[in-house]
Formats: C-alpha cells, structure tokens, sequence
C-alpha cells in the first residue's frame, strides 16, 4: 500500500466540515472519526451537503498532468494491471511483464461478464479532467499523481467494460449515470466519497443531480480516508 500524502491535517479538514454541516450532523460527524485521525464517518446525504460548491473550469487541463498507471511498489505490475488482479472474479494467469490471459470480471457499470483483460478500462470514478475542474489544478505534480494510482481505497479505481467508461469519458453524474440502473445508488454513493476523500468541489448541476438521485437511495454511512 502506498502511503497517503496529507496536504491538511485531519483537523483543519475537520473544521472544513463542522462549517459546512449543521451543529448535530458535526457533531456526529465529530463523534464517529472512530477508524482513525484522517478518516471521518458520516451519511453519504450529510458528505454530500458537506462538498464545497463551486463553479468548474477545465483551463490548462492536459491528461499528461496525472501521471498515472506507475508501479509504485516495483512488481512489475502497474496501477491497471493491480486493480484487473484485484477484481477479477476468476484469476488471470500472470505473465511476464504481468500480462495478464484468462481470467475474468464483472463491469457494474452495465451489467456485464468479460473474459479478457483487454475488453476492460480501469476507470477513475472522478475521472482525471473533473478531478482538475474541481480542485486538482491547484495540486503538486506528485499530488495528482497519487490520485491517478489511488489503490489505498478501493472505490477510486474500477475495472469495466471499455465501452461503458468511454460513453462515460470525463462526465459528472449531471451528465452520466451508469446504464444498469442497479449500480447507480453505489455509483453516486462511491462518488460523493471519493470526492470527499480528496477535498474536491463539486458544481450545482452536479450537487443537485447527485442530491436527486441519492435520495432514492439507503442513506447510508460512509466512511473515508482523507488523502489530503
């Protein structure tokens, strides 16, 4: 596992939170830090009212500026390669180079069962353009680096079908929701979290899309290590 860059100390990220959160919801939010000093638990309909609101702008964005698909522990196998072992549902074979043959997967995005490496993407749920539109312009290199190669929560990186993440590409849910509507309360709430877990805004359109479909949702807690 690769360790977290912390750019704000759980308290100051803590303060951000009581601000934006009514007294009682803080102060749950206050009482349930239970899984640690960088980590908060709360309702994923309380994280969401927690999110800055901002206006988004893509100005400077190039791809390029994430470094990703690093083999920060040097196996041999990099940040595509871990999140296709990790997630198959039947184990590849593992070749040189970490090719990996055989195997296979599930793509929740629409419903699907693929038998290749090659038929997948490895999605990042935030993808790495609205990551920049809400807050990773201002980051170090090394920062949107760590971003793009997340593999210390799982909800960050997924394997699904090419098809379903290139339909997807850079949208917000105001713009995009996985087509197999079972996935879409864990989709929404995985986004609230990752969002969370790095300090990143989101724009009306995206909050009230997000707020609209949660609440057809189980209002669930989530709980989140804070990367930054």
């Amino acid at each position: 596992m690769r360790p977290i860059r912390t750019a704000l100390s759980a308290i100051a990220v803590l303060s951000v939170l009581t601000a934006l959160l009514s007294p009682a919801v803080a102060h749950a939010a206050t009482a349930e830090r239970a899984a640690g000093p960088d980590s908060v638990t709360l309702p994923v309909r309380d994280a969401l009212a927690a999110l800055p609101v901002q206006t988004e702008s893509r100005a400077g964005y190039e791809r390029a500026k994430f470094k990703h698909w690093t083999d920060a522990d040097k196996d041999g196998c990099n940040t595509r390669a871990e999140v296709l072992k990790a997630e198959a549902v039947a184990a590849p074979a593992q070749g040189p180079n970490c090719v990996l043959t055989g195997g296979s997967w599930y793509s929740p995005y629409d419903d699907r069962y693929l038998d290749s490496a090659s038929k997948l993407d490895v999605d990042h749920l935030v993808p790495l353009a609205e990551a920049w539109d809400s807050g990773a312009s201002q980051w170090t290199p090394k920062e949107r680096e760590l971003y793009a190669n997340d593999l210390d929560d799982e909800r960050d990186l997924i394997a699904v079908s090419a098809a379903s993440n290139r339909s997807k590409a850079d949208k917000d849910p105001g713009e995009w929701l996985p087509p197999y509507a079972g996935y879409r309360c864990q989709y929404g709430t995985d986004w609230v979290a990752d969002k969370t877990r790095w300090g990143l805004s989101i724009d009306p359109i995206e909050r009230d899309a997000l707020a609209q479909q949660l609440a057809g949702c189980p209002d669930r807690p989530i709980t989140v290590t804070l990367a930054r």
